[in-house]
């Protein structure tokens, strides 16, 4: 019975994107721009046989992939809320809660789809390779996504229009990715933003996936710390402690909006009130 709805919400969310063309090619086509023009010029700026500054960025723009592809996802509920189809979710015999569950698992795979899209064009380009863990970097891959869409939910649970999700996304999503480590190592940052990436999640999942995809900076291992700034331990344990509260916030928040507005009641006390 619960499998049902959200299977239903999941399969919307993923025919949604594909039917969505144009929202696919820029996915792609933002990270590529940042890899040739971004990655190209600070490649000028570095010392000839240096580490190859587009290497690097590999694992960072596949993050910034998920990022960007989870928090557009989560934006569907804003959308929903607006044109009355949330009305038509809340009649399904679940808790309301089961709709973010969903939402959630919606925004994960439309972002994990990109990624792995973004993935197979960097392996054409030759920026995949062989030395890459391909198992830690599919779990990378996914908790990333998770954590992302969890953040994109939080804020489509509080925000109550297009506009301002827009705008408050904007607000969000360039400081987390900036202070990520997606496109330079954080341990030479000075201590304020050092201590700001710390506690941003998204920078133990970027963190996580340069554990996956070892000698992303030319001749350096990430065994040896040089190509990552924190413990494969403490990225998963980080990246999981947020996707739990997330998830029981935006959960909170969902249900809790309804007993004030009276329009997402849970299913419960819809029946008391009929």
């Amino acid at each position: 019975m619960i499998l049902r709805p959200i299977t239903a919400i999941l399969a919307r969310e993923l025919v949604r994107t594909l039917r969505q063309r144009g929202r696919l090619l820029s996915a792609l086509v933002r990270p590529l721009l940042w890899l040739m023009v971004i990655g190209g010029g600070v490649e000028t700026m570095m010392p000839a046989g240096g580490s190859s500054y587009r290497s690097f960025m590999a694992p960072g723009l596949l993050a910034m992939t998920l990022l960007f592809g989870a928090m557009l996802a989560a934006l569907s509920l804003v959308h929903d809320r607006e044109s009355g189809v949330l009305r038509m979710l809340l009649i399904a015999p679940i808790h309301h809660a089961w709709i973010v569950l969903a939402r959630i698992a919606s925004a994960t795979a439309v972002a994990l789809m990109q990624g792995i899209l973004l993935l197979l064009m960097l392996a054409a380009a030759g920026y995949a390779r062989a030395s890459w863990d391909f198992a830690l970097l599919a779990f990378a891959l996914i908790m990333t996504a998770w954590a992302a869409a969890c953040l994109g939910m939080l804020v489509a649970v509080i925000v109550r229009g297009l506009e301002n999700y827009a705008m408050i996304m904007n607000v969000v999503i360039f400081p987390v990715f900036f202070l990520s480590g997606a496109l330079y190592p954080l341990h030479g940052l000075p201590s304020y933003l050092r201590l700001a990436s710390s506690i941003n999640p998204f920078s133990y999942g970027v963190d996580l996936l340069k554990h996956a995809t070892p000698g992303t900076i030319a001749g350096a291992s990430t065994a040896a710390g040089a190509a990552t700034d924190f413990s494969l331990a403490t990225d998963i344990a980080v990246l999981g402690g947020f996707i739990v509260g997330a998830t029981l916030i935006a959960c909170w928040r969902f249900c809790q909006d309804g007993t004030i507005t009276g329009l997402l009641r849970p299913p419960h006390r819809a029946r008391a009130a009929g």
